[in-house]
């Protein structure tokens, strides 16, 4: 058999093939005991509670738990004298069997030997849990019925351990009993509505859900009709069997849950449980009894049937308890309390916490702006990524268990400045394409042109005639440079990387650029040496270019800024000036050839189309901010240049 311990690391696991990372077993975790790594949502066994929500709510059933049906069916092959302890929701999961005898006579069917209801385990439980409560000296307890919330104590709040009932579950107290009534050897398998149970304890040799169950039935070819019926085997529960419904410890001790008089706290639910203990914690309802489940109740378990509607399933549980209760043999039923309520019902607790530390705030903040949350107004809290806000997804980034691109706003603004870089890229390269031919057809005629009027000029050393040589020598050479900037363009040049210090490289640029009385320039960098593999004479040609147009930007004065960050092996440039801005209409025009803002012979509009395609070549990229709109803000425009630090 395999220990509980050992179980309990492979409960509930993925199925990666069918994980379409929608966040939802995200959203629903109450431990947030999922980890998403690499576009996978992966259980944290270590931080997981069993509770099965995950499992429940998964629509393409990518969440699955440990399955021991077939440890059973072994069980059932062999000579072993095998008892099923059914628990008491069972009426909610069969609600096709009006009579509950012939569930029992289908368990015979497969082969079972006897079989017990745990509600008499839920009536022990009770009794215990009812003496605990008259005890003036106890002070206020957590029900500890449920094995998700015992280990949501242990693992999430240790401190209330001690708080915790220190009473076995009904499944464990019923175990106890049947070995007592029928001897050590039998196996004992659990049949319900949980998956926490197959690995609460070690006194059972296998757990079963009513999903497994089903199954099992439905491959055995059973008969309903023919299934001759049966009580359950000795001892009868009682009121135990309303226990898996909300407020079902209550009504089996006859306590009424009354706000004015009551000493009792009852929560049950995912979002509900963890809040309910955070207060007890706290001290703002110290002084309650606590009556905690997981689940919507036993009857809404992860291992119940898909689909099943929940007042419904309440119904039937309670129509199933009036009937039984109106037949139960009291007299019998004192007996077997009286004579078992010997049995030791104790158990203790271990604490383990799981608790993490919350990162440093300024890591916080640091990954809040790595998704766009600028500030408390970009935080929307969304839930989208299945946290419920910005924050705890920081958090959780910063922790290793989740990742940015969880964050639906900020996938979606990536999303656009893709499809623009997309469309920018596609148009600049068509245009690339263009350049390159045009380049190739010039360049012959031009040679021939500067070859012939040099010699010209040489036949006319003095007069008007040699002036308009000179002339036609200048232009033509104006016009080979140009070709050369479409070459670089069209990317046809050739990249020869060396190692750059490029601190130093973006200082000798802004040396190379005349600056007029009222431009400052401020150089700002954190990193005292940054080696990156450039072409360094492409690179002082953009960061001059930009240089340049920038200063040019500023007629009345400003400030130049250049700014270096080291991100992980990416180079941020910036260079920033607080000049004119460019207006919203020229922003998608800027990289494209011969487009200039400048007045006619003063550009030739190809400067940024030559940066666009140097970078491109150092496999980088830019982007371009503006504000052109005094009443907005600053004016001014920032080219942000990113660069491998090591291609």
């Amino acid at each position: 058999m395999v220990c509980a311990v050992e179980k309990r690391e492979k409960l509930v696991f993925t199925i990666p093939d069918r994980c379409r990372v929608c966040y939802t077993c995200v959203r629903e975790c109450p431990v947030k005991a999922i980890r998403i790594e690499n576009g996978q949502a992966a259980v944290m066994h270590e931080r997981c509670i069993a509770c099965g929500n995950c499992v429940k709510v998964c629509s393409q059933s990518a969440k699955a738990y440990l399955l021991e049906k077939d440890m059973v069916r072994g069980f059932l092959a062999s000579d072993v004298s095998i008892i099923a302890l059914l628990a008491p929701s069972f009426p909610a999961e069969f609600t096709e069997f009006d009579d509950h005898k012939v569930l029992v006579g289908i368990l015979y069917e497969l082969g079972f030997d006897r079989v017990c209801e745990v509600g008499f385990g839920a009536d022990l439980v009770a009794h215990a849990f009812s003496k605990l409560l008259s005890d003036p000296e106890q002070g206020p307890m957590i029900s500890s019925d449920c094995p998700s919330i015992v280990q949501f104590v242990e693992q999430y709040h240790p401190k209330l351990v001690n708080k915790l009932a220190p009473i076995v579950s009904p499944m464990v107290a019923m175990t106890r009993v049947v070995r007592e009534k029928y001897g050590k050897d039998p196996h004992i398998v659990f049949i319900g509505p949980c998956i926490g149970k197959k690995a609460e304890s070690n006194e059972i040799d296998a757990g079963i859900t009513f999903h497994e169950l089903r199954s099992m039935i439905e491959e055995s070819g059973i008969d309903f009709h023919a299934v001759k019926p049966k009580e359950f085997d000795p001892p009868i529960a009682g009121k135990g069997g309303i226990f898996p419904v909300k407020r079902g410890l209550l009504q089996t001790l006859n306590i009424p849950e009354d706000l004015f008089e009551g000493k009792m706290v009852v929560a049950e639910g995912r979002a509900n449980f963890p809040e309910a203990i955070a207060e007890f914690e706290n001290g703002s309802i110290a002084d309650q009894n606590m009556e905690l489940l997981c689940c919507d109740g036993c009857i809404m378990g992860p291992g119940m049937s898909d689909g099943g509607k929940r007042f419904l399933r309440r119904s039937r549980v309670g129509d199933y308890m009036r009937e039984k209760m109106d037949s139960l043999d009291l007299d019998q039923w004192g007996v077997n309390m009286q004579k078992y309520k010997k049995i030791d019902l104790s158990r203790v607790f271990t604490p383990y916490d799981c608790c993490l530390s919350v990162p440093e705030e300024d890591r916080i903040i640091e990954v809040l702006k790595s998704i766009g949350k600028l500030g408390e107004k970009d935080h929307l809290n969304c839930g989208a990524c299945g946290y419920d806000s910005c924050r705890n997804h920081a958090i959780a980034i910063a922790q290793g268990f989740a990742e940015t691109d969880m964050c639906l706003p900020h996938m979606i603004d990536k999303l656009a400045n893709a499809q623009m870089a997309l469309k920018q890229t596609e148009k600049l390269a068509h245009l690339g394409q263009l350049s390159a031919g045009i380049a190739h057809e010039l360049n012959n005629p031009l040679g021939v042109v500067m070859m012939y009027a040099n010699l010209m000029a040489d036949d006319y050393p003095d007069g008007p005639m040699r002036k308009d040589i000179e002339m036609i020598v200048t232009q033509a050479d104006r016009c080979k440079r140009i070709v050369g900037n479409l070459l670089n363009f069209a990317r046809k040049n050739q990249v020869r990387k060396d190692p750059v210090e490029v601190i130093q490289l973006l200082s000798d640029s802004l040396d190379a650029v005349l600056v007029p009385d009222g431009v400052s320039i401020e150089l700002v960098h954190q990193e005292k040496e940054i080696i990156a593999e450039l072409d360094r004479e492409q690179m002082m040609q953009v960061f001059t270019n930009l240089n340049r147009n920038a200063v040019e930007a500023m007629s009345d004065g400003g400030v130049l800024t250049v700014k270096v960050d080291l991100e992980q092996d990416e180079i941020r440039i910036t260079i920033r000036d607080t000049g004119t801005g460019i207006s919203k209409e020229n922003m998608d025009k800027l990289f494209t050839p011969f487009f200039t803002t400048k007045e006619f012979g003063k550009g030739t509009g190809l400067g940024l189309a030559t940066t666009y395609g140097i970078l491109k070549m150092h496999k980088g990229r830019v982007e371009v901010k503006s504000n052109n709109i005094p009443a907005e803000g600053q004016t001014g425009t920032s080219f942000i240049l990113f660069l491998p630090k090591n291609n």
